[in-house]
């Protein structure tokens, strides 16, 4: 597990999400509230299409993309364009 406060995550854009791996089992430290934050997000996006910085982890190190969450289930968040991204994969969500 990596720690967040360590590394400067890497910015990439959200069509490269659906290239990346996850693992099955995450054990990313994910911060209190991050459901909440992810409702509220998902508000932000379809009544305002405010974006988000969502700060995740592949398997290959820490990762941030700045988009607009259009849904958020019990396992994926659904972003603008119809990426998905795995809930279990996030350390947390800034709102901008």
């Amino acid at each position: 597990m990596q720690e967040i406060i360590n590394e400067k995550p890497q910015v990439v854009q959200k069509e490269v999400i659906p290239q990346l791996k996850f693992h099955k089992e995450s054990k990313v430290k994910q911060s209190a509230g991050l459901m909440e934050s992810l409702m509220e997000a998902t508000k932000l996006g379809n009544l305002h299409h405010g974006k988000v910085a969502i700060v995740f982890e592949d398997d290959d190190g820490l990762k941030q993309v700045e988009t607009t969450i259009w849904a958020t289930g019990l396992k994926y968040i659904c972003l603008k364009g119809g990426m998905w991204l795995p809930i279990s994969s996030i350390h947390k969500i800034v709102l901008l």
